[in-house]
Formats: structure tokens, C-alpha cells, sequence
């Protein structure tokens, strides 16, 4: 595929869930494990083929009960070049607040559920968008 397209135009979503001693990507609706075992070195080598990733975190995705900081750390300390995205758990603007911190600035977030405009009443649009902004100054 990024030779037909190239690596810039892909953006690698890799839905990641905890079996015993790390993440693995899961598939078939997040209940088939894979035996790709995400870590720092994984994503180094898969950053080879995209230009972003976009990372579930499946144990949380869509229950607004907060984020999986331990899976906010690995993606933090993997030191890719790539922008990372991570998805799952947000509940309110605390959540953002501690992807912003524990992954060093290095990550963005996705808010889903918890957001006035999909019918969440954890944070507003504008709560998210002032605090966007106020990360990036």
C-alpha cells in the first residue's frame, strides 16, 4: 500500500487491548488478539510505513470512565517521529489534562462519547477547542 499510495497518506489505527504482559492489537471487533505486541520498538518499525498513527486504547474506548494511562506512558516514551492519536476513555477535561501530561505533550487525544455535540455531557466542543489551543501556545 504505500508504495500504490505512499506512506504520507497513511494513517495507521491500531485498536490495542491488555492480554498478560502488554498490549496487542486486537481485530473482529476488538475480540479476536493478534500477536502484534505493541511497544516502543513495534511502533518504530511501523512508523516505517505511515505518516500518523491513531491508537485505540479498547479496554476504555466508548465507557467514559477514564483513560488507560498505562497504555498513555508506553505511547509516550516510544519516541516515534510520527504524530500518535490516542482514543479511548476521555470523560472529561481532567482526562485530557492527564494525556496531555503523561504523554509529554507528544500526544493528541480524541474525545468521543463525552462530548456535548455527540450527546455527552462530560465536556463541551468549546471546553476542548480553548484548551487546544491553550496547549499549543
Amino acid at each position: 500500500m504505500c508504495r500504490l499510495i505512499g506512506k504520507e497518506r497513511l494513517v495507521l489505527d491500531l485498536s490495542c487491548r491488555w492480554k498478560d504482559d502488554g498490549y496487542y492489537v486486537v481485530t473482529d471487533r476488538w475480540q479476536k488478539f493478534t500477536d502484534l505486541k505493541i511497544n516502543g520498538k513495534r511502533l518504530k518499525e511501523l512508523e516505517k510505513s505511515c505518516d500518523e498513527f491513531l491508537i485505540h486504547a479498547v479496554d476504555v474506548e466508548g465507557k467514559c470512565m477514564g483513560v488507560d494511562e498505562r497504555l498513555i506512558g508506553l505511547l509516550a516514551a516510544a519516541g516515534v517521529s510520527r504524530p500518535v492519536t490516542y482514543a479511548g476513555g476521555v470523560t472529561d477535561m481532567d482526562d485530557l489534562k492527564i494525556i496531555y501530561r503523561a504523554g509529554k505533550s507528544r500526544l493528541d487525544a480524541t474525545v468521543g462519547s463525552a462530548l456535548d455535540i455527540f450527546g455527552g455531557t462530560g465536556c463541551t466542543y468549546e471546553e476542548v477547542v480553548a484548551f487546544h489551543r491553550q496547549a499549543a501556545e
